[in-house]
């Protein structure tokens, strides 16, 4: 206990030193809020350098933040040798990340033994296609590729919370792996016939005697066009009497749950139709044409004439909404605020809806082009200004951290934490996510901040803990990294810390990489000092130890920081 007292000491005063900085920093002013507090503008000392040349290390990490799940320096300065357009090509080329072997472990609900927890945590849970999340998160090569992943599940969700199915949660997110950079009428074609989606919004099954109208309603309201029409730059269109102008009606909602009757899950190993314990939530539904409404359907001005075949009726709601004019500044904002920014302009947002509309060569929808308008834009790659940048989510300060300490990891740990810092990845509680993409800033009336949601006084102090845990006490022998026991594909986690320790008494050089990697070398001369004072305060006798020990306190210190837990 005498240790961790000792432990304690140090951090506190560490991190009044680093605050007292913050304060000088601001002008004395109250503290405000995360997204208030910014370095000098002078602290970076650079410009911006053009997307097409070699990048400053500052760019390079804005950039890493954005299109990646944290700077590592191997990131860094592949994205200064290639430039913005170069590495965006290298990356569109990448692949790593897959979920489809998990996707092929489907089994019947009645396969485990109720008292194998192991097997019904393998087959019946988040885990172990969270576990991959994680461990590619950390180590594989197709960052961007991921982080839009990432962000479209996080505006088309379905959840373990409704559905327990491993292979269909590794099936389900491999659409968005698999179409991050292809064209987004693949991907509503493809969750709308997801046996998993069918399960957690209730289109299997949904019969022409009494259509299931959940799926239609989050698929115009969520999924594609968003409730309200809206111009090419995402502001909302009004009518004479000022008053928002509605993208469709309850009857366009029963028109398009008519259209996508008679879906069910297919069946494992030639089960019957009628064998509830053998549904393959990993595969596309399978149509029961007895349960299909034949009959005329009209919806968001699309008729749909009787006797259509069922694919048809789907490819017309599909069409309809993916052609939708607010379908493109929809998901364009979306992006932009998960990949860049809370707080785009209306002329961003145009710019990259624009895109969506029509990639240059007559195509609409397709991703790649979207995706390299939405990070090559100048309001991406331009100086921050006051209202630039977002809260770092919670999956992303652990990610963030681990990227910058190196890790190896299977992903366990990832998937236990996120839990308890209220992200756990793939089960979100409810379609509308962990947090919806306008949830205002705390204390403004104008500025939107969306993970703020999820940073209660609880879930603050939760992320300082989380830190504490992985840095100051984040030596490699810490339990919660061990195997896991029984699990296949566990290899358990290790901090690399022996890079660190290879700085010895090279505390400048420590502070400068951190700098680099958790901030785009935006700290003070005043920052780095209280930094620097936090090292000194820890000695020990083995000297790798004593590197290793300071090297923790300076990430404690940095990561629970505001200036860390805002992207700028």
């Amino acid at each position: 206990m005498k240790s961790v007292s000792k432990w304690a000491a140090i951090c506190a005063v560490a991190t009044a030193g680093l605050l007292s900085a913050y304060a000088q920093i601001s002008g004395g002013q109250a503290y405000q809020g995360v997204v208030q507090i910014v370095a000098s503008p002078s602290a970076s000392g650079t410009t911006p350098t053009s997307p097409g040349g070699p990048q400053t290390a500052s760019d390079a990490v804005r950039l890493a933040k954005q299109a990646s799940f944290g700077p590592t320096p191997a990131l860094v300065t592949r994205i200064q040798s290639l430039g913005v357009d170069g590495w965006l090509n290298e990356q569109f080329a990448t692949t790593g990340s897959t979920y489809a072997d998990m996707a092929a472990g489907e089994v019947r609900t009645d396969f485990c033994a109720s008292t194998d927890v192991t097997c019904w945590r393998q087959h019946f849970s988040r885990l172990p296609v969270a576990m991959r999340f994680y461990a590619d998160a950390i180590s594989a090569p197709d960052q961007l590729r991921q982080r839009v992943a990432f962000a479209l599940g996080q505006m088309i969700v379905a959840s373990e919370q409704e559905v327990g199915s491993a292979a269909g949660i590794a099936a389900f997110n491999q659409i968005f792996l698999v179409n991050a950079f292809g064209n987004y009428r693949d991907i509503l074609k493809a969750v709308s016939l997801s046996g998993y989606m069918g399960a957690y919004l209730d289109m299997a099954d949904s019969d022409k005697a009494s259509p299931n109208e959940n799926y239609a309603r989050e698929f115009l309201q969520l999924f594609s066009m968003g409730p309200d029409q809206l111009n090419l730059d995402g502001t909302p269109k009004r009518d004479a009497s000022g008053a928002r102008i509605p993208n469709y009606s309850s009857a366009d909602i029963r028109g398009v749950a008519r259209a996508l009757t008679g879906w069910t899950q297919a069946r494992l190993a030639g089960a019957a139709p009628n064998d509830g314990k053998a549904r393959d939530f990993s595969k596309p539904m399978v149509a029961v044409a007895t349960r299909y409404d034949s009959a005329a359907k009209t919806f968001l001005g699309v008729t749909v004439p009787a006797g259509a075949a069922q694919a048809a009726s789907v490819d017309a709601v599909v069409d309809a909404a993916f052609r939708n004019p607010s379908t493109g500044p929809f998901v364009a904002r979306h992006l932009i605020v998960h990949l860049v920014t809370a707080n785009p302009s209306p002329a961003y947002v145009g710019r990259v809806a624009a895109v969506f509309n029509n990639n240059g060569a007559g195509v609409r929808g397709d991703l790649k082009a979207v995706v390299r308008a939405i990070l090559t834009d100048s309001e991406a790659r331009a100086a921050p200004g006051a209202n630039s940048g977002k809260v770092k989510e919670p999956v992303l300060v652990m990610t963030g951290l681990a990227r910058a300490i190196g890790f190896a990891t299977d992903g366990y740990v990832f998937a236990t934490r996120d839990s308890a810092l209220g992200q756990p990845v793939m089960r979100a509680p409810s379609v509308f996510n962990f947090y919806p993409d306008d949830f205002p800033l705390p204390g403004s009336t104008t500025l939107k901040s969306p993970a703020s949601k999820l940073l209660s006084s609880t879930g603050v102090l939760r992320i300082h803990n989380f830190v504490y845990d992985w840095t100051i006490l984040g030596d490699a022998s810490r339990a919660e990294y061990a195997i896991l026991s029984g699990m296949p594909r566990s290899s358990g986690t290790q901090p690399l810390w022996s890079g660190w320790e290879a700085f010895g008494t090279n505390i400048d050089g420590m502070i400068d990489r951190v700098n680099t990697l958790l901030f785009a070398n935006t700290l003070t001369s005043t920052h780095k000092t209280a930094l620097k004072n936090a090292a000194i305060a820890v000695t020990h006798p083995d000297a790798r130890t004593q590197a290793r020990k300071r090297a923790q306190m300076i990430f404690y210190v940095a990561a629970t920081s505001p200036l860390f837990l805002v992207d700028r």
